[in-house]
């Protein structure tokens, strides 16, 4: 059911960033820069891929390669209901690359992505942290 303070699907828009992808040729290396250089701070690591806190947008480091495009950099949306926001963007035309699905279970939520491509072809996302059950 609605609450009253949710948006209709036609005033519904992507608005907050949850996290930013780049892609580095060296994950190691692009590490102890952002982290050692720059002083951010590391949340976590696993291999080829780093995450940093950026005052609570996280900035996700990757290998260069990429198998589903050639955009060096995707931008991920924080929804909070990822098939509602996955039916409001087809209603109006935006093709989604890659349905909704879960990419890691963690200890107390599951994070789901949705991807899709803006006209000039730059991969984004939308990551929503999901109960599970």
């Amino acid at each position: 059911m609605e609450s009253d303070s949710a948006p209709s699907a036609a005033e519904w828009g992507l608005s907050t960033i949850g996290q930013i992808a780049v892609a580095v040729s060296d994950v190691d290396r692009a590490l102890s820069f952002y982290r050692d250089g720059l002083g951010m701070k590391l949340l976590f690591q696993f291999p080829n891929l780093a995450f940093f806190d950026c005052g609570g947008v996280r900035l996700m480091l990757s290998d260069s390669e990429k198998p589903s495009g050639d955009s060096p950099f995707c931008i991920y949306y924080r929804v909070s209901d990822i098939e509602k926001a996955s039916a409001v963007l087809r209603a109006r035309g935006v093709q989604l690359e890659r349905e909704p699905h879960c990419i890691a279970r963690m200890p107390d939520h599951e994070l789901w992505m949705a991807f899709f491509r803006d006209p000039d072809r730059n991969l984004l996302a939308m990551m929503s942290e999901v109960s599970p059950g």
